[in-house]
């Protein structure tokens, strides 16, 4: 067996159903209201759905790796709509990938030495497959904590200068999981001054970027700052998107990659071994998502309606408020997150995430403990009773 394997770490969901094992059940006339996990859901848009059903006859063909040109030619078409930048290279600056979580875990393997004493540095609190897909690249994780006095970013220029001698890959989140934080034109242009400087690739997760609440006021990508910095062929920047969150199908399992050419050759190269090509039937409904944006703001405006009937419920007895983007609140707690989990279960059945368990102790702290995710992807009508027993609760 890899030995590997053994430095790996239970995922949150495993810890969160150890964690209520013991746990007095919740009341037998309420509910139970899970807003643990991320899964969106709300309905797939029917355009999707019917580009798929017509695409039948693609399950006689095999999928090229690369992906098929017309998804190629409809992602780089939506990037340069959606950044006002010039139009990707369909051919050199675009890969279709089986949803970012794929990979982002292949694309660590595929840049990482492991006989190099490498160092990737992740966010913390963290999507747990950053560290995964470090620690089986032969690879050590280095956190970075988020710091509410920085709007829950990060302080690179507190990075060591001997961390950054080792630092191959850095791991970036915007918006972020899961304080829902947006990296400025300014925190880009220090991370890319740094990469200039020790030479690591920076890889930036991008899944959570079409939840957002004025529709006057995006997120800032990644390859957009590059641009606005002036860095049009993307230096060692690669982003990461995805389907799931922005068109409601996370089955669909169906995103990309993008950014410096040289990054996308060598990433080709490594899944025409890995065999992770998208099949004819998800291109076809991915195309039809990608270039449509009515069921997009559609999606947006059902999660603004939840943020606006939610927050003044839990304001006045829990540390949180609106984030910059997603659908997570990033909540205080009274105490000890996860006792206070429990306690939510428990007593109103409720299920969100203590924040501990998204996060390491890094720098003699754990920078998620005493905080809860509350991920509000469940109908209004449920994430209102959510918060009104949680207000109850606590007042």
């Amino acid at each position: 067996m890899n030995p590997r394997l053994g430095e790996l770490h239970p995922y949150p969901f495993e810890k969160l159903r150890k964690l209520f094992s013991d746990a007095p059940p919740p009341p037998g006339d309420l509910t139970p209201i899970n807003l643990s996990i991320g899964e969106p859901k709300h309905a797939t848009p029917p355009l999707i759905m019917d580009a798929m059903r017509n695409a039948m006859d693609g399950l006689a063909v095999y999928p090229p790796t690369k992906g098929d040109p017309l998804l190629r030619g409809a992602i780089a078409d939506w990037i340069a709509r959606r950044y006002d930048i010039p139009r990707p290279d369909p051919e050199t600056q675009i890969l279709p990938a089986l949803g970012s979580r794929e990979a982002l875990f292949a694309f660590a393997q595929t840049v990482i030495d492991p006989s190099d004493n490498a160092l990737v540095i992740c966010p913390n609190p963290f999507y747990q497959i950053y560290e995964g897909a470090t620690l089986l690249a032969g690879a050590k994780p280095w956190f970075i904590n988020a710091q509410p006095e920085h709007g829950f970013g990060y302080d690179w220029e507190a990075v060591p200068a001997d961390v950054w001698a080792r630092t191959r890959l850095v791991f970036v989140c915007s918006p972020g999981n899961p304080a829902g934080n947006v990296m400025t034109l300014e925190e880009w242009k220090t991370l890319f001054d740094l990469s200039d400087r020790h030479g690591f690739v920076i890889a930036a997760d991008e899944c959570y970027s079409e939840i957002y609440f004025d529709e006057a006021d995006r997120p800032l990508g990644a390859m957009q700052a590059a641009v606005q910095l002036g860095r049009p062929d993307y230096t060692r920047l690669m982003c990461f998107s995805s389907l799931s969150k922005r068109s409601n199908v996370p089955g669909l399992r169906s995103g990309f990659v993008a950014g410096d050419a040289a990054l996308i050759k060598q990433f080709l190269l490594y899944r025409t071994y890995h065999g992770s090509a998208i099949s004819p039937v998800v291109s076809r409904a991915s195309v039809a998502a990608w270039n449509d944006e009515a069921h997009v703001r559609d999606n947006r405006s059902l999660y603004r309606e939840k943020f606006e009937a939610v927050v003044p419920l839990l304001r006045p007895v829990l540390d949180v408020d609106w984030p910059q983007a997603g659908f997570y609140l990033w909540a205080g707690t009274p105490g000890s997150d996860t006792d206070f989990a429990r306690r939510l279960y428990s007593e109103a059945a409720i299920t969100v995430l203590p924040g501990s368990f998204l996060a390491r102790e890094a720098h003699g702290v754990n920078p998620g403990a005493q905080r809860i995710r509350i991920a509000l992807v469940a109908p209004k009508a449920q994430c209102v009773e959510a918060a009104q027993r949680i207000a109850r609760l606590l007042s």
